[in-house]
């Protein structure tokens, strides 16, 4: 199954703003008891979004301005913590297509890429310049060009950086490493046959 190349990704942004944000606080452990990852983009954030009783706190995600956004802009070390593949899960699950922040934890950027969802590292100033531009304006369309690692909107351009292997393998399409399994599995069954098993 051949999957999508990823040249670009364009959406609405939405800030959720902070440094060291980790996995526990992106999908707390509790909403892990699944068998699939189905359903969890409604438990992004819960505990920092709703109060004991399910009502919900002031909060970005939960701003009628932001219901279509597709990028998230935070801060630096974002998906630190615990290496649980379900908080870009159910990040991806939410609706979103593309995260940019400072810098991201190493194995939430590669469960990241998985999804084919890019992590964009960019500077402190530019986060702060494009975070003014979506709270000033909800309605700012990002365009997000891999191929010039540049972030355009409102005549405005943002330079980012994303490691040169996620960066190739989003354009090339082969950023899902079962598909490339699935993709190679006659030549895995001939390697197999020449295999001695003792």
């Amino acid at each position: 199954m051949a999957l999508a190349k990823i040249t670009e990704v364009t959406g609405k942004g939405i800030c959720v703003l902070g440094d060291d944000i980790d996995t526990d606080r992106i999908i707390p452990a509790r909403f892990m008891k699944c068998v699939t990852f189905d359903g969890l983009g409604e438990y992004l954030f819960h505990d920092v979004r709703f109060d004991e009783d399910g009502k919900p706190k002031v909060h970005s995600l939960n701003d009628p301005a932001y219901q279509n956004a597709s990028i998230i802009i935070s801060g630096a070390n974002f998906g630190c913590g615990s290496s649980r593949e379900h908080a870009p899960q159910s990040i991806y699950r939410a609706g979103f297509r593309a995260i940019i922040a400072g810098n991201f934890a190493e194995i939430f950027f590669g469960n990241s890429i998985n999804l084919g969802m890019p992590c964009l590292s960019m500077n402190e100033a530019n986060r702060k310049k494009l975070s003014d531009l979506v709270i000033g304006n909800p309605d700012a369309v990002l365009k997000i060009d891999l191929i010039e690692c540049k972030l355009r909107s409102e005549n405005l351009v943002f330079p980012f950086t994303l490691n040169e292997g996620a960066r190739d393998s989003l354009i090339r399409g082969m950023w899902d490493p079962l598909d490339e399994l699935i993709e190679a599995n006659s030549e895995i069954e001939r390697v197999s046959r020449t295999l001695n098993y003792t």
